[in-house]
């Protein structure tokens, strides 16, 4: 059995609050808790530490839309956020900002638990990606470092490339290190690693 979802609704507003709030727990187990000011709007969520944040809000402004955006860390976790009316820009500036789901026409309990359902997956989805990469970029960066090494033991040495790693290889196992390692610190040492 997996644990209930935690999940931060931002209401002002007490009635719809108390409507999402019965339409989230009738959508299935969670724990709902509702903030309904702004003020301290990060901290307060980053309080509960949910698993989701939804926002509902009438007619977002784009400065309102990056306060609540960073607010509510959309990297850290999936966001969905109802508002009532298309405002123009804003849809394409939640997506850039990690909204998961951004919901034009204002918040129906109908919709609401296949919209967190698409909301977290997407999030998970955005997620994995930027971690490979992160991953693509790391590789990238160290296969350049290799390289700049591999040059600075061929130009050293007189060696050809496949000598040149081969020193690199063995001079990583004689050290219990990682070859990326050991080509970062002859970089290092050399001068030549901004």
């Amino acid at each position: 059995m997996s644990e209930p979802l935690t999940i931060v609704v931002v209401e002002q507003d007490r009635d719809r609050a108390l409507a999402i709030v019965d339409a989230l727990k009738g959508a299935g187990d969670c724990e709902v808790v509702v903030i309904g000011h702004s003020s301290g709007l990060a901290r307060r969520i980053a309080a509960h530490s949910p698993d989701v944040v939804l926002i509902d809000i009438e007619n977002p402004t784009r400065d309102m839309l990056e306060e609540l955006t960073l607010a509510s860390g959309p990297l850290e976790r999936p966001v969905a956020m109802f508002v009532s009316g298309a405002a123009s820009g804003l849809a394409r500036a939640a997506v850039e900002a990690g909204i998961s789901a951004y919901v034009v026409d204002g918040l129906r309990p109908e919709r609401l638990k296949p919209i967190l359902d698409t909301a977290i997956a997407r999030f998970h989805v955005v997620h994995q990606m930027r971690a490979e990469l992160a991953e693509t970029r790391r590789a990238l960066e160290e296969r350049k470092v290799i390289d700049r090494a591999k040059g600075l033991i061929m130009k050293a040495r007189g060696v050809n490339e496949d000598d040149a790693y081969a020193i690199l290889r063995k001079a990583a196992m004689d050290q219990g290190r990682r070859v990326a390692e050991v080509a970062e610190a002859l970089v290092t040492a050399a001068g030549l690693l901004s």
